[in-house]
């Protein structure tokens, strides 16, 4: 019964501290959250497999907290895929689709979509080429509409000014 009373504390622990490093990344997104979350609670499992007494809390230690680092990345790695789906369309929305037309994107995995809708191009005083647009994006249910500018590079991509 003792040991298991301890295993209870320590898993309690366990998802404390993950759940402190989940709140310390300032610029993580939910899905970067959740994934240090139970990556921190999947290493402390892991960590709790090794030694016994002060060595097991050790193990235990050290698995929240490579878990946790690992399991962040995996988090963030899944919201850049967005971004890659949105950027995507932005620069075939801004290279070749006719002014008014609507781009649309969607990441399978993660139901989050959007459209970009361009306007007609322009050279700015700069020589550069520009157009603005309008643009939705959807996240977890909520839509949010903006507005900007993006001119083209050098290299022949397009950069969102603002």
């Amino acid at each position: 019964m003792i040991a298991s009373s301890k295993r209870l504390t320590s898993f309690v622990a366990v998802l404390g501290i993950a759940g402190l490093l989940a709140a310390c990344a300032t610029d993580s997104g939910p899905k970067q959250n959740v994934g240090t979350v139970l990556g921190g609670v999947g290493g402390a499992v892991a960590g709790a497999q090794f030694g016994k007494g002060t060595g097991q809390l050790v193990g235990v230690a050290a698995g929240t907290l490579i878990g946790a680092l690992l399991g962040s990345e995996v988090g963030k790695s899944l919201d850049r895929a967005d971004r890659s789906y949105m950027d995507r369309a932005n620069q075939r929305a801004f290279e070749s689709t006719p002014s008014g037309t609507q781009v649309s994107w969607r990441n399978p995995d993660s139901g989050n979509a959007g459209t970009v809708v361009p306007q007609p191009a322009y050279q700015a005083p700069s020589g550069e080429y520009c157009r603005e647009f309008q643009q939705t994006i959807t996240v977890g249910g909520q839509t949010q509409q903006g507005y900007g500018t993006a001119c083209r590079q050098p290299d022949g991509s397009w950069k969102v000014m603002n």
